[in-house]
């Protein structure tokens, strides 16, 4: 038997442990366009801001292919998988048969065509590579343009700043990380954001980036034009399916997966930013990162997100914008102190919330979102700063104690 995974993060290491934990002969072969040693995306904004070096920023340690009987082959790019013939095709045109296929590629820098774009100057910001290049041109006092005000857009101005590098972000909605805060918390991120110096320009967008060769301006929409030495595009990202073209496999976002990660095609999976899986919430497909494991049932997932910036922590989770009348939000707000939680109810059920600062209940709040526990009984105490296990009904306490599987009061 011969797994092939293609990809190298936290979905692919995930996928290894998982085959090794069950099969300890088989072969698996795992494919990486980057050279590196496998290691945390997240971290390459600590990169250059000069807080971490490429050792700390390692997702397993150097040995890990070796204990766990990996050909691992680094800086290898698949072009093409032929599934009629269960072989994946490399650049240099070599072939590689499969008997399973984990496709785990993640995401690529989603760029809109703008004017001006084949200049130097221009970055992305997604991989190890992308922060070495823009390390290379930071200097105190040089300016910086970042497309783009959500998650990448705003690490990469956090790390700017501590190079002492002029930040100016450029972002088309009305605030910033629009598709994870509601228009307080954002207020609250951008206020902290623009005492570090970072100036916002919302509502626009850029027409076209100038210079002779290399990028010296960029024009936005309004007409306004702001000098720079380098530009980051940071817009978002969307899954990278370069290599699906004509092939059968289902992708519609993402590429489709089942309740056990499978696509269409029986021995090919996804998993990861590249897959689309059921959005337990939304109760819809679309893309949620899903990671692999045993064969198991995914029963479904929702958007978390983890981050900080410049020490002032924040975690969301679920829905946070819904359409629609039938929500009840309970919200506790104190901006002064940059402080805002928001828990966002259905049917007397968690589906989302917000958390800024005070973050230390999150991950009780993530067990009562997925585990669908009607919160009626306790509702008042939520976003209590002492909520806690000891608030539960008796019953559901008894339940979790026990380690059966919660369900609704």
């Amino acid at each position: 038997m011969h797994h092939i995974i293609i990809g190298n993060s936290a979905a692919a290491i995930g996928a290894i442990e998982g085959i090794r934990k069950v099969d300890r002969e088989s072969a698996i072969t795992l494919f990486s366009n980057e050279s590196y040693h496998t290691y945390s995306r997240p971290l390459i904004s600590y990169f250059l801001a000069g807080k971490v070096n490429e050792g700390n920023m390692l997702y397993r340690d150097l040995l890990f292919y070796q204990r766990n009987n990996v050909e691992a082959r680094l800086g290898t790019k698949i072009v093409w998988i032929d599934i009629d013939n269960n072989e994946v095709v490399l650049e240099s045109q070599e072939r590689v048969k499969f008997d399973n296929l984990l496709i785990a590629t993640g995401g690529k820098p989603f760029i809109p065509p703008m004017e001006g774009m084949d200049k130097e100057g221009i970055y992305t910001f997604s991989k190890l590579d992308d922060a070495k290049s823009i390390k290379g041109v930071c200097f105190p006092g040089a300016k910086a343009v970042i497309i783009g005000a959500g998650l990448i857009g705003l690490k990469a101005a956090e790390a700017l700043r501590k190079l002492s590098v002029e930040v100016a972000v450029v972002e088309l909605s009305n605030r910033v990380l629009s598709a994870i805060l509601d228009q307080t918390a954002a207020g609250i991120i951008q206020e902290h954001l623009e005492s570090h110096q970072i100036k916002f320009i919302l509502d626009n967008s850029v027409r076209s980036l100038n210079g002779e060769w290399k990028v010296s301006s960029v024009t936005l929409n309004d007409g306004t034009t702001i000098e720079c030495d380098f530009v980051i595009v940071a817009i978002g990202v969307i899954p990278n399916t370069d290599m699906l073209k004509d092939t059968p496999l289902h992708v519609n976002r993402g590429i489709v997966v089942d309740k056990y990660m499978r696509t269409n095609i029986q021995n090919v999976y996804a998993a990861g930013d590249v897959s689309e899986g059921y959005d337990l919430l939304n109760e819809m497909q679309r893309v949620i990162p899903i990671l692999p494991g045993s064969e198991i049932e995914y029963e479904g997932g929702f958007a978390m997100n983890s981050i900080g910036f410049f020490d002032l922590p924040m975690i969301t989770a679920g829905m946070v914008n819904p359409e629609g009348e039938n929500f009840e939000i309970l919200q506790q707000n104190a901006t002064e102190n940059q402080i805002y939680k928001k828990v966002l109810l259905k049917d007397n059920k968690i589906v989302g919330y917000i958390c800024i600062n005070k973050i230390d209940r999150a991950g009780i709040l993530i067990n009562l979102i997925k585990e669908k526990v009607n919160i009626e009984p306790f509702k008042n105490e939520l976003l209590n700063d002492g909520f806690g296990f000891v608030d539960f009904p008796k019953e559901y306490r008894k339940q979790k104690m026990l380690g059966a599987k919660a369900v609704e009061t």
